[in-house]
């Protein structure tokens, strides 16, 4: 029958888009989270081939007024440990609220930076993330500015090896700013000023002073470096790799294998006046921010290792154009750095303040981010309220049922006519017995005639699948949720429930293997979706029966592995759903026959009786 048929196509595409998440993201999720510290450890070997900055001869495409050939890093000779290349050279240290490291006076690489709010696991004991790394470091990761000759003039500039000289002393902090400078000996002193403010922001201003005779035209120039891809990569919901937006030509998001795939593994982004481009992982970001309107020229760059034990280099760079300096002036360019946490808040507030253009898309949101912006900011207004991101969960699943009630009203409504117009519909089955088409004929003028959808006992599930997964997004996504806590043993609303009824909730010393990882909040969800399900009149077809109660235990599987703030949300909007749907029932003079029908699952049926 149509209506047999239509709960079946809604039920199968429902289980087939959750499966379709649990094997191609939740699963993969879990296994890289468990990996992810002593991925983060494991040493492999460093490419030593220098990085080539705008317009050197390695570009497929050289920038115009450039011919001096730019390493981005020095050439390592070997892989060595963060500590030891912490201690290869002088460093100025970075101290302010939100991050720590240093700057090495060695071509005034910013290559040291951790987050002190954010910490490798939930314990807060564990080490902070570290997200700049120096060079000859596995998986190097640094900031570098300097200047570039003119073609046809060769000025002495800085370059990567060169050894600067900070004027003042003290770390870098909030209220004082770093003074570097350098004399080339030939008429040119270089200074470069870097100020950081009390998050992740960092403001390079670099000046040339011309004490020569002669006008010299030097274009600055900036870039990112980073040596080997990111295990976390890979997530086909989340854009981990490269991005941008430059001009006017909207986001940009190049994966590291689209970059090592491209013609001489350079993508150009074309001249612009404004924009900012970079790295982005799932919580943390580089990017690089030039100056508005003043023209520069951005592109990102892909050196392949010739060593299978290397890694490979991936840049993002852009160079300016040439700036004279007459003799006896000095002239400045000033850009800036963020490096940092995805912050939404500080985000959108220095897309605001600098004038930075879609800043905010930073954040990788999913193409359906007018559901999932919302969402967050939803639960962060009353996270900031009560303190607690589970409860702020809690809430704001109150919040959608408001605004989803009339809809769902109407379908439990119609549910509950449908139950008292049964005996009618099992007469018409009976009297059409051997004619499909005109029973179907029959119960869709029953149907009619009482205002009965045949579909009202999906239509509660399927509103929520968007709900769903827009919590999905801001659960995955968003740095907010990362460890955020919510009652008892759930110390991470981003992970999964960490305990199982296999192993008696940790009881037994035994480590379920994933599939076996039924917690208490997936048990609930289950139990709370099983009794919902109950309420709604029993199906006669038994291929109906066969599904509807099976459902809630399939579904109890494939949601043990998915952040537990999302099974949170489901156990709670089931609980909410069945009494609403209890309070519209007794309303309708309908009987809830919940017991009857768990009964009837286990009560074996006279014989002879009917399916």
């Amino acid at each position: 029958m149509v209506d047999n048929k239509n709960y079946i196509i809604a039920i199968v595409l429902s289980l087939a888009i959750l499966l379709g998440w649990q094997f191609f993201v939740a699963a993969p999720q879990i296994e890289r989270q468990r990996q992810e510290a002593e991925l983060a450890q494991k040493l492999s070997s460093e490419s030593n081939i220098p990085a080539p900055a705008p317009g050197t001869a390695e570009s497929s495409t050289p920038q115009s007024g450039q011919s001096q050939s730019v390493a981005g890093g020095s050439p390592s000779q070997s892989t060595m440990s963060r500590e030891q290349a912490l201690q290869q050279d002088t460093r100025i240290t970075i101290d302010t609220p939100r991050l720590s490291g240093s700057i090495s006076l060695t071509g005034a690489r910013i290559d040291d930076i951790r987050l002190r709010d954010y910490h490798e696991t939930v314990d807060p004991e564990s080490p902070t993330i570290v997200l700049f790394s120096p060079e000859g470091t596995e998986n190097s990761y640094y900031g570098q500015y300097g200047w570039s000759n003119k073609d046809g003039q060769s000025a002495k500039v800085p370059d990567p090896t060169t050894v600067w000289t900070q004027n003042g002393s003290g770390p870098l902090t909030p209220d004082q700013p770093l003074e570097l400078s350098w004399n080339n000996g030939e008429g040119l002193v270089f200074y470069k000023r870097i100020s950081i403010d009390e998050n992740y922001m960092l403001q390079i201003s670099q000046s040339v002073e011309n004490k020569g005779s002669d006008a010299v035209a030097l274009s600055p120039y900036a870039l990112l470096v980073r040596k080997g891809e990111p295990e976390t990569a890979g997530f086909f919901i989340l854009h981990e790799g490269l991005i941008g937006v430059i001009g006017e030509e909207g986001l940009q998001e190049i994966d590291y294998s689209d970059l090592a795939e491209a013609e001489q593994g350079t993508i150009p982004l074309g001249k612009s006046e404004q924009g900012w481009f970079g790295i982005t992982d799932k919580y943390w970001a580089a990017t690089l921010i030039p100056a508005n309107g003043v023209s520069f020229t951005p592109r990102y760059f892909f050196v392949n290792s010739p060593s299978s034990d290397a890694n490979d280099l991936y840049q993002a760079d852009y160079i300016v154009d040439p700036i004279l300096v007459e003799p006896g002036k000095t002239s400045s360019y000033e850009s800036h750095l963020f490096a940092g946490a995805k912050i939404n808040s500080l985000i959108e507030g220095y897309s605001e303040t600098l004038s930075i253009k879609q800043f905010d898309l930073l954040i990788d949101w999913g193409w359906f981010h007018f559901i999932t912006k919302p969402m967050f900011y939803m639960i962060d207004w009353f996270y900031n309220l009560v303190g607690n991101f589970g409860v702020a969960i809690l809430l704001s699943t109150v919040v959608i049922k408001i605004i989803f009630f009339p809809l769902a009203n109407k379908s439990y409504v119609s549910m509950s006519r449908m139950k008292l117009v049964q005996p009618q519909m099992t007469e018409l089955r009976e009297q059409y017995k051997d004619d499909r088409a005109a029973q179907q004929k029959a119960l869709m003028e029953l149907y009619k005639k009482e205002k009965i959808n045949p579909l009202a006992g999906c239509l509660p599930m399927l509103i929520q699948i968007p709900v769903f997964f827009s919590l999905y997004k801001v659960l995955f996504v968003t740095i907010e949720m990362r460890h955020a806590p919510f009652f008892g043993w759930i110390k991470d609303l981003s992970a999964p429930d960490p305990t199982s009824m296999f192993n008696l909730f940790g009881l037994i010393p035994w480590e379920p293997p994933l599939f076996l990882l039924i917690g208490v909040w997936p048990l609930i969800m289950g139990v709370t979706m099983f009794v919902q399900m109950k309420m709604n009149p029993t199906p006669t077809e038994p291929a109906q029966q066969m599904i509807f109660n099976w459902m809630p235990v399939i579904f109890t599987f494939m949601l043990a592995t998915f952040p537990a703030g999302l099974v949170i949300y489901w156990a709670w909007n089931n609980a909410l759903s069945i009494l609403q749907q209890y309070v519209i029932m007794r309303r309708q003079g309908v009987k809830i026959e919940l017991w009857d029908n768990i009964k009837s699952m286990i009560k074996p049926k006279p014989k002879g009786e009917a399916n």
